[in-house]
């Protein structure tokens, strides 16, 4: 679906195959995580390679959130105080990675539970986990791309975010979400299980919107399967 912005010079576009299907997140029940060979019992997910910030409010949210963190909730937390980011050699920065994934992923066995630190500790405060964590990681598997054409138009898309999104280095993967069947069985489609991850995103206006088409869509339109589903 697309519509024109009511308040910016801007047109959004919408994969709704993705939005009304099941998709949801499996880690730790069955996620075979993003290494070149299967591993799901190392747990990884897609925390192998550490979290990309896309800017300094970003960085700075991540840097208070983990000041916050116990050492019953985050297994590296003593390796966190000398920092919990790193500059890469073409100068971005991103998490530390510390034996082989993010610096913020507990490993099976912790006490404090399996998984993304921050995550978990949102959970337990009462948060919307996008509240301490990258935003890459709260936004993932929604990608927003936004091309700006002549006159400054703003085309922004909203899609699933794919293996070629993670640049060559998403052809070695052994396994991908989107790509796998066993991540489509989700209690509710995209668009309701992952609206406010969708509003944050797109702001309240474009998601109500959305939402409003989608909820007469999927009312009225069997919608197609996913092409994850139909490839079984």
């Amino acid at each position: 679906m697309s519509f024109e912005d009511e308040e910016e010079d801007r047109t959004w576009v919408f994969d709704v195959t993705f939005l009304l299907s099941r998709w949801a997140c499996i880690y730790g029940q069955g996620c075979q995580g993003v290494l070149t060979e299967p591993a799901p019992e190392l747990e990884e997910g897609c925390c192998s390679y550490g979290a990309h910030f896309t800017g300094p409010e970003d960085q700075e949210r991540v840097e208070r959130a983990a000041e916050g963190l116990g050492s019953e909730e985050w297994q590296h937390r003593r390796r966190g105080r000398a920092g919990v980011t790193r500059r890469t050699r073409s100068g971005e920065t991103m998490t530390r990675i510390v034996d082989g994934a993010c610096i913020f992923l507990n490993r099976p066995g912790f006490p404090g539970g399996a998984g993304c630190a921050l995550h978990r500790a949102a959970l337990a405060r009462g948060l919307a986990p996008m509240e301490l964590k990258p935003d890459v990681c709260w936004q993932l598997p929604l990608r927003r791309e936004d091309e700006v054409g002549a006159g400054g138009h703003v085309t922004s898309t909203v899609r699933q975010w794919e293996r070629r999104h993670w640049g060559a280095g998403g052809a070695q993967f052994a396994w991908w979400c989107t790509e796998a069947a066993e991540a489509f069985r989700g209690p509710a489609p995209v668009y309701r299980a992952m609206g406010a991850e969708l509003e944050a995103l797109v702001g309240p206006a474009a998601y109500a919107r959305v939402r409003r088409y989608l909820d007469w869509r999927a009312g009225s339109v069997s919608p197609l399967p996913h092409p994850a589903r139909r490839r079984r």
